[in-house]
């Protein structure tokens, strides 16, 4: 009996998916004035050449057909013509007559981390060659023996459509006949582990929505922007000297609809703008809203770069948001998280089968506490994935910046580390160069592409000159949270005011660091769940008391230098901490207390908004001056607040629950001064104790080291705020 002729060695390698160039084996090929055409289709029965009704013949054996003739009988683009083994007929052109798409100066850049725009030939894009349009797909995975293009066009079939590897392990294809809407993978054949695997496209734009994980062809957005008055004028924006109050929102809790379902971005642009105006906020910020797979991550466990979640629609009914913000002159910020990134299967966790995005030894790579992966910022085509990630977000999606969480932990190698968990840098060090070099180059191209937008750094530490520019050795970033003075002030006022005299210090010592930085005071979603309880559930006493405390506090915020951020939920004084499955407790507002609460809150805003004492040198020593903060038996503290024009505001906060009557306070200069302020106003739910609404005459009697001094009353915790009325 004869032997079954061996296979080529190249076909065998398509027909066991472990090619790295089927453009070698498949497609058109001139041999000998002849051409060769040969495809592999493994659920076709039979096939043809469309121009010209050529039929292929199949390899015994094998998926193989082919067919030899006359060069001139088939075209450089031809289509085939099949049918499958479910008897429907397939009329496409074959992906395998295209020559290669992707530029040479993109594979370049890419290679050396310094394209900006990595995502306009990464990922799938409609593409159109030779008047045939397609779709052109395009992923790094350096170290795969073989990649292909999965779908539901394909019955996910890896052999169907494997890539072709290029410069520096970039692999592409050009499917044509494929549309926006169908869903694809890459497939991802790693011969070291023996191991075949599926991932979402790391650069696409569009996903799934969860549990399933699939990418979605996303056509390029037609969206027609009408905030282009707000973008000419945010480039130019002196934001230093104006005022900045952010509302913080976890979009899928916010509020719902009538059955509970999430509210679309559209339907969620109207709602919220609506409110943020009635209250005087003057941006929105948004808990990360790129796609990611568990709910209760609140999405700082990303999976989707590129592509705002599907929970709330599509990326056009984003576009609409941010648009609608810009519209009625709210500012929108989102979440940023290029610290770490969740071990999900269908995610950047290996994804070439090798420890790509991340590190490979786990002192390094792995964050334990949340049990996420860290990103190798020392490799160019990481680093350059996270740029092109804030660029897309603030150039194709208009956000005015961008939040980056938890800086601290890219900062240090031994951030949560126990000794022996951790390796020093080359220098012997704690810090992370790498890191700290992709966070300086990160602002760098971030200002220098799109000029007005802001960085925020979550930052913890003491880590010097976060909010300063990288030319004098800062990290570049426009904004640091306080989160010294976020921490000091909620466990001052934690104390019965019995206790906080001898707590002062904490009040005070903000002061000594308060202008080292470009200081924002959050009062964020961290200081609500995980047991914490709410904003009002912190504060100590009796209802009347916390409701008390928490004006008093919100006075404290509002009056102290540093942009504002306050939480969703803390500004009616929510009972009960967050919870991210459920709506906020919306019906506390049918109580007269939690109607107090919003309305200081907005008041508290307006009077922000319409006073450069409190706004214009927030970051400059300039703007505050101490009255007196000497007097910690009575819980008292006495500042001015101060504008470029000679615009000043007096503020004194009474710390406990005693009416403080005919208290003095020391004043730089003559005149009348009229309470404009007080959180113990019937408004707001307090005991209405005050100075009335007549104006109080200074006299020229020194006092606290001034020449002159006023005496008024000091409701029971409470803020109150005094402007001179001069001349």
């Amino acid at each position: 009996m004869a032997k079954k002729s061996p296979i080529n060695p190249d076909l065998q390698r398509i027909i066991d998916a472990r090619h790295q160039d089927p453009f070698e084996v498949l497609g058109r090929h001139e041999q000998d004035g002849q051409v060769l055409v040969r495809v592999f289709l493994p659920h076709a029965e039979r096939v043809q050449i469309a121009e010209g009704g050529l039929s292929l013949e199949r390899i015994p054996g094998t998926d193989f057909f082919e067919w030899r003739g006359p060069a001139e009988q088939v075209p450089y683009r031809y289509r085939l013509v099949w049918h499958d083994d479910e008897h429907h007929e397939q009329v496409h052109h074959d992906p395998y007559c295209f020559p290669p798409q992707l530029g040479d100066v993109d594979l370049h850049l890419f290679g050396e981390g310094r394209h900006w725009h990595a995502y306009r030939f990464l990922g799938a894009h409609l593409h159109q060659v030779d008047e045939v349009a397609g779709v052109l797909f395009a992923v790094w995975a350096p170290n795969a023996a073989r990649v292909s293009v999965v779908g539901d066009f394909n019955r996910w079939d890896g052999r169907a459509h494997p890539m072709r590897m290029r410069t520096g392990g970039v692999w592409e294809l050009f499917i044509p006949n494929l549309h926006a809407g169908q869903l694809y993978k890459f497939e991802i054949r790693n011969d070291k582990w023996n191991a075949v695997f599926s991932k979402a496209d790391p650069y696409g734009r569009r996903h799934e929505l969860r549990p399933l994980t699939a990418s979605i062809i996303e056509a390029p957005s037609q969206y027609q922007w009408g905030d282009a008055e707000w973008l000419k004028q945010r480039a130019d924006h002196d934001w230093q000297h104006r005022p900045m109050s952010i509302y913080e929102v976890h979009p899928g809790s916010w509020q719902r609809g009538p059955e509970g379902e999430m509210l679309n971005y559209r339907e969620l642009a109207h709602r919220l703008v609506d409110y943020v105006q009635q209250l005087g906020f003057s941006h929105i910020e948004l808990l990360p809203i790129t796609e990611h797979p568990y709910d209760l991550s609140w999405g700082y466990q990303a999976t989707g770069y590129y592509a705002p979640t599907s929970r709330f629609g599509t990326p056009d009914d984003f576009r609409y948001f941010v648009d609608h913000c810009h519209r009625n002159g709210i500012g929108v910020i989102m979440d940023w998280v290029p610290a770490h990134f969740p071990k999900d299967a269908h995610g950047l966790a290996r994804f070439d089968g090798t420890p790509l995005y991340e590190h490979e030894d786990p002192r390094l790579g792995e964050h334990k506490d949340w049990s996420t992966l860290i990103y190798n910022f020392g490799r160019y085509e990481v680093k350059n994935f996270l740029l092109s990630s804030a660029l897309f977000w603030l150039e194709e999606m208009h956000i005015d910046g961008l939040r980056v969480d938890a800086v601290a932990s890219m900062l240090y190698l031994d951030y949560s580390r126990k000794e022996g968990e951790w390796l020093p840098n080359q220098f012997g060090g704690r810090e992370n160069l790498e890191a700290i070099t992709f966070i300086r180059d990160m602002n760098e191209v971030v200002h220098g592409q799109v000029p007005g937008v802001l960085t925020m750094a979550e930052e913890s530490t003491s880590w010097p000159q976060v909010s300063r520019p990288t030319y004098v050795g800062g990290l570049g970033f426009d904004l640091k949270w306080n989160m010294g003075w976020m921490n000091d002030s909620l466990s001052y006022f934690s104390y019965a005011p019995i206790f906080r005299q001898y707590h002062q210090d904490m009040l005070t010592f903000s002061m000594l660091y308060a202008f080292t930085e470009n200081f924002l005071l959050p009062f964020s979603h961290d200081e609500v769940v995980h047991g914490k309880g709410s904003m009002l559930g912190k504060m100590p006493g009796d209802e009347w008391q916390r409701h008390a405390n928490l004006r008093l506090l919100y006075t404290y915020l509002f009056t102290h230098p540093g942009k504002k951020l306050l939480f969703m939920g803390t500004e009616f004084g929510q009972g009960r901490e967050w919870n991210s499955a459920e709506v906020l407790d919306w019906y506390v507002l049918d109580y007269p207390l939690h109607q107090g609460m919003q309305t200081l809150v907005k008041d508290l805003n307006g009077l922000y908004h319409h006073s450069p004492a409190l706004y214009h040198y927030e970051f400059d020593w300039q703007g505050f001056e101490w009255i007196d903060c000497s007097d910690a038996a009575h819980s008292i503290l006495i500042f001015l607040r101060k504008g470029a024009q000679g615009e000043s505001l007096v503020v004194a906060l009474n710390l406990t629950p005693e009416v403080r009557e005919g208290y003095r306070i020391g004043l730089p200069q003559n005149g009348a001064y009229r309470e404009i302020f007080n959180s113990d106003s019937e408004y707001y739910g307090g005991s209405n104790t005050g100075n009335g609404p007549n104006p109080l005459q200074a006299e020229e009697r020194p006092w606290m080291n001034r020449p002159y001094s006023i005496e008024l009353t000091l409701p029971p915790l409470a803020g109150i705020v005094l402007r001179p009325e001069l001349g």
